[in-house]
């Protein structure tokens, strides 16, 4: 076992010195790497010669380490940030930058900010690969975990053209848009499946536990061969609920579930039930509206920041969620790449909107193609709003109707037998 002293950094910039017992100079390197550590010199020699004052970093060993390597890349993945948390990094980013702080600073201030969801030591290692001579798009690029492609791609378009602080105040205002969209879209759909749950939980119960109980009386008045239609239907609802429903409904929920999400791990899956979601009658013109809003709204970032269209329509057709998007975004990237005009393969595709087209083709003859796409996506962000509110006035009632309809039924059931014990005890 040799020793080799050692100097380098830490993510923070402070320099450190010590020691290391391992076998050779790749185990020490690799050792440093991960102690966080970047090297600036690795000598082999004495304990004895290691300055006064340096920094021991700790035991070391040279062994293996005890964790499969699946489960040490599984620990040291990170969260993603979620669309908000990105708007706030980035517009405190260019706060101050604005200020007149050089990059490297404001990356070290950065790391004491609290930026919720984004750590302090992803700016610490932003900073140290800016001062290793890194543009800060390349120090992203090395972070992939935490700054999506557009973010990295803006950023270097901003790097180039010198507008690095007006980019990342755009990207801020992207990421507040779009998640202020989702979240209204996220959250219109939120209130029917909650009245389907509790619809569902309320009738189980009236099934599995109450009407039982009916039964039973109903039993005990020997009248259950003389009951009313509606009351003989509830009460094998009632006894098929009691004995198979409160475990094959849950079971049965949750096979199907299953075998949707294996479906949809297939990419031909993926496409097939895309493209149904898009034709849902109602939902799937929300859900449309949605998705052309995203697409343009994205592609029209990109392009306003001087991403090329081809980059731009790549990385666009990565963040689609739909599948049937995606496509047809691949089919565009490759006509645009033969010399045709943006809206002429987009209409081709069949997928999108002719407002959509239209706007795009002025947006290509005024030589304001981002501008264009900046509108289509506020007009449909504004129908997405509209469509959104009608969804929720034509779900509530017609929910509230169905759950009184399938209840009522049941107490019809129940009520009929009540009058028909009555007018029998009545006769006698």
């Amino acid at each position: 076992m040799a020793q080799f002293l050692y100097k380098a950094r830490r993510r923070t910039g402070e320099a450190v010195e010590g020691v290391l017992d391992v076998a050779d100079r790749t185990a020490a390197l690799g050792q440093l790497e991960r102690l966080g550590l970047f090297p600036i010199s690795v000598t082999q020699g004495k304990a004895g010669k290691v300055a006064a004052g340096a920094v021991e970093e700790g035991p070391v060993s040279s062994g293996k380490s005890l964790l499969p390597a699946s489960l040490k890349a599984l620990l040291r993945r990170r969260r993603r940030p979620k669309l908000q948390e990105l708007a706030t990094y980035t517009q405190q980013l260019a706060n101050l930058l604005k200020a007149g702080m050089p990059l490297t600073m404001a990356l070290h201030s950065m790391s004491s900010l609290t930026a919720k969801g984004i750590p302090g030591t992803v700016s610490q290692q932003l900073k140290q690969d800016v001062i290793e001579g890194r543009s800060l798009s390349d120090a992203m690029a090395r972070q992939a975990d935490i700054f999506p492609e557009l973010v990295i791609n803006m950023v270097r378009a901003g790097e180039q053209s010198g507008a690095l602080e007006e980019v990342l105040r755009r990207l801020a205002l992207h990421f507040e848009r779009f998640a202020e969209v989702q979240t209204k879209f996220k959250s219109a759909m939120i209130y029917p499946m909650f009245v389907c749950f509790f619809g569902l939980v309320l009738i189980i119960f009236f099934t599995a536990v109450m009407l039982p109980k009916f039964t039973e009386f109903f039993e005990t008045m020997q009248l259950k061969d003389g009951l009313p239609l509606a009351t003989r239907i509830v009460i094998q609802v009632s006894d098929f609920m009691k004995l198979y429903g409160w475990w094959m409904i849950p079971l049965g929920s949750f096979i199907i579930y299953f075998l949707l999400k294996r479906y949809r791990a297939t990419p031909d899956g993926r496409r097939r039930l895309d493209g149904i979601q898009l034709k849902l009658p109602i939902f799937g013109h929300v859900t449309r509206l949605n998705l052309f809003a995203q697409f343009a709204r994205i592609l029209s970032t990109l392009l306003g920041n001087g991403v090329p269209v081809l980059q731009a329509l790549r990385i666009t057709e990565q963040i689609m969620p739909n599948f049937v998007i995606r496509d047809a975004l691949s089919k565009t990237r490759e006509a645009v790449t033969d010399g045709k005009t943006l809206a002429q393969p987009l209409a081709k595709s069949g997928v999108f909107p002719q407002l959509m087209i239209d706007l795009i083709r002025i947006g290509e003859e005024t030589g304001d193609v981002p501008s264009a796409l900046m509108n289509v996506a506020e007009t449909y962000e504004s129908d997405l709003n509209i469509a959104l509110k009608a969804l929720m006035n034509l779900i509530e009632p017609a929910l509230i109707v169905s759950l009184a309809v399938i209840i009522g039924g049941l107490l019809v059931g129940v009520m009929q037998a009540m009058f028909a014990i009555t007018s029998s005890i009545q006769s006698r």
